[in-house]
């Protein structure tokens, strides 16, 4: 059997997730020291520049929630049968005036009954079950309470009862006795375990109209059932003491009838038994002016019963739920849920967070290790890292006042490396390459041309040699105290991509360095938690930068330090680390001495200077002297477009021409390393 309902999947024409805003946030994250898998959950919990997020869906839950309990009261059904009540008095009264041809004594005794009328409304309809209506308009005025009763306790249990059964008949009050009798023997029966799929069948086909959410079996006629009537049973107990007495002795009354409340109850009884697992001892605190009848009511109790879920929903989701497809499982929200509660606008929102999810998971930009964590994949520190670089682009080309190039130098050797022709390139066509391209794309396309510009590939063009680079960051205790640890990060990032991408002969070594020091794979160092430990043993970094030299012979060392401290700590003979502040003369001695040992194997050296501590400064600055090197003391902010621009600089065998704390000449030939 097919079901249809409107479309409510959002834009059909709109374009796919864009991953990329939600993979920097996460690099970010993930570089400020959060798991991969927490980073995604914030993200996914915040929301884009043009994304809903999950705080934002849960807020508007809450602000539903508390507008529905700020808006609304339970005196409705009471407030309608008092209403009635008042009007068939005086429409009574109105007649016992006028009636001349009535015995006066008869006239005084229906009047005195009248005025002695109890206040409670329950009390007064049943002290005038008995009264025997002179006027029309009074008795039909107190048959709709009868009527209201009833069309109110049948709209609690069904949804909609209220209206379809207004100006019912007797045959129509008749049918729904038969279907409740009816319903109560198929829900007896299938506690016994007696039932059978012709005994829902046959129960449908009877009285079918009387169920809009067409359930397709008995457990789903349980469900719908046992969740409104639990509903119900919320309301009841969210009344007041006087208000619960009130209705309780107004049902009786329902059509005339106790037998409509005997039904219900049974109902009741066997919806109890067979869904234990509802919640049927809630309640609320309603405060508004807005009062809500019986069915309303229901309805509204049912409404917080969904948004109490979606809250739960939404902030499970966030949490991780137990799921393992990424860092949020979107099964558990209900969008029908979510859609009926805030609009269909909401439930495109979290299916957004949903694709965007999906989307991240199936780019290979996250993935599980074997030990069930979420991993940033290589692919995505490719990313990051072009990120970071086309940042550091337009730092640099904004203080040289020159534009993002794509030139790879009009002189030079050929690098090898070839890239598609971009508009303005003016380097050599690869002929192999773009010929080969073309052969490709007709291989899918046998009627297109025999070359296209998008098949165009040329050379680049190099005028250097192999570097060996050792990029030294300082991990120490002052560098995440001082909110340095990101930036430190993105550097190593930003440079190891430029290396991997455009100058794959030079060679990397990054190299932490806090209490000891370390090489790392960046993977390692970008999800490097902040370390709390003091010490800086820059001598012992100084030492794997020299080792890296010696494997690379015949490069060009390239010496990058970054550092907001004076070495503290050294490694000993034993492999001991000796740790003393202020610190030791040996350890500054040691630290000289490998110093030394990298200039003599020929390193162009840069020290980065983070932080404005004059003693820092002195040292540093004695430090580069010594070995010819450069000092920059850049900003954090700053701190990858420096180290950047000085890689690229002493690739070029320029000094600078601005001295220390000169950033130099970067470009050069080389504005190609960006895109």
């Amino acid at each position: 059997m097919s079901r249809y309902r409107r479309y409510d999947g959002g834009d059909p024409l709109a374009p796919p997730v864009d991953i990329a805003e939600a993979l920097d946030a996460i690099g970010e994250e993930v570089m400020a020291g959060y798991s991969p898998e927490r980073a995604l959950q914030e993200f996914l919990r915040r929301g884009g520049s043009d994304q809903t997020g999950l705080d934002d869906l849960a807020r508007r839950v809450a602000e539903r929630r508390r507008e529905l309990l700020q808006r609304h009261n339970l005196d409705g059904t009471l407030n309608e049968v008092r209403e009635l009540l008042d009007k068939a008095v005086l429409e009574e009264r109105k007649q016992l005036a006028r009636d001349a041809m009535m015995d006066d004594g008869d006239r005084a005794f229906r009047e005195m009954r009248l005025e002695s009328l109890p206040d409670s409304p329950a009390a007064a309809v049943t002290e005038l079950s008995d009264y025997d209506w002179q006027s029309r308009e009074a008795r039909e005025a107190f048959e709709q309470i009868k009527d209201l009763l009833g069309r109110e306790l049948l709209d609690q249990r069904f949804a909609g009862m209220k209206q379809a059964l207004e100006n019912a008949s007797d045959a129509d009050r008749q049918a729904i006795d038969e279907m409740l009798s009816d319903l109560n023997d198929l829900l007896e029966k299938h506690a016994r375990g007696e039932d059978g799929p012709d005994d829902f069948a046959e129960f449908m086909a009877k009285h079918g109209q009387h169920f809009p959410e067409n359930p397709q079996n008995i457990d789903e006629l349980l469900d719908a059932l046992a969740q409104r009537s639990a509903a119900a049973q919320r309301m009841l107990n969210s009344m007041s003491a006087e208000q619960r007495a009130e209705l309780m002795q107004l049902s009786a009354q329902a059509f005339g009838s106790p037998a409509l409340m005997q039904q219900l109850d049974r109902l009741d009884a066997n919806l109890m038994s067979l869904r234990p697992g509802e919640d049927w001892g809630g309640s609320e605190q309603f405060g508004g002016g807005e009062g809500l009848g019986l069915g309303d009511g229901t309805g509204v109790l049912q409404d917080l019963a969904d948004l109490d879920a979606l809250a739960d929903q939404l902030a499970q989701s966030g949490n991780g739920g137990g799921a393992r497809l990424g860092s949020a499982d979107f099964s558990w929200v209900d969008l029908d849920k979510l859609a009926r509660q805030l609009g269909n606008e909401a439930a495109v929102d979290a299916r957004k967070l949903q694709e965007l999810e999906r989307a991240l998971r199936e780019s290979g930009a996250l993935e599980r290790g074997f030990d069930g964590e979420l991993r940033l994949t290589p692919k995505a520190m490719r990313q990051l890292g072009k990120a970071l670089l086309r940042d550091v682009a337009q730092r640099l080309s904004g203080r040289q006042g020159q534009r993002d190039l794509r030139q790879a130098g009009a002189a030079g050797d050929l690098s090898g490396a070839t890239r598609p022709w971009e508009f303005g390139d003016t380097e050599p066509w690869d002929l192999p390459r773009t010929l080969l391209n073309g052969v490709l794309r007709r291989a899918g396309d046998h009627g297109g041309p025999m070359l296209a510009i998008d098949d165009v590939e040329i050379a680049e063009t190099e005028a250097r040699t192999q570097a060996a680079v050792a990029l030294c960051v300082d991990t120490s205790f002052s560098m995440a105290m001082d909110g340095r640890w990101v930036p430190m990060k993105q550097t190593a990032l930003a440079l190891h991509t430029l290396i991997g991408t455009r100058f794959r002969g030079d060679d990397l070594e990054l190299i932490g360095f806090g209490r000891h020091a370390q090489t790392m794979r960046i993977e390692e160092l970008t999800a490097l938690d902040a370390r709390w430990a003091k010490g800086t043993n820059l001598h012992h970094a100084l030492l794997l930068a020299n080792r890296h030299f010696r494997k690379h012979p015949n490069a060009q060392p390239v010496l990058l330090i970054v550092t907001d401290g004076e070495p503290t700590s050294h490694l000993e003979s034993s492999g001991d680390v000796f740790f003393s502040y202020p610190p030791h003369p040996m350890t500054i001695a040691l630290a000289v001495r490998e110093l030394d040992n990298a200039r003599r194997l020929g390193a162009q050296t840069t020290f980065f200077r983070l932080g404005d501590d004059p003693g820092l400064a002195r040292f540093i600055e004695s430090m580069a002297r010594r070995v010819e090197g450069t000092v920059i003391a850049p900003e954090s902010d700053d701190l990858g477009a420096a180290v950047v621009g000085s890689y690229l600089g002493s690739r070029q065998g320029s000094r600078g021409s601005g001295g220390p704390g000169s950033y130099g000449d970067w470009f050069g030939s080389r504005g190609f390393w960006v895109g």
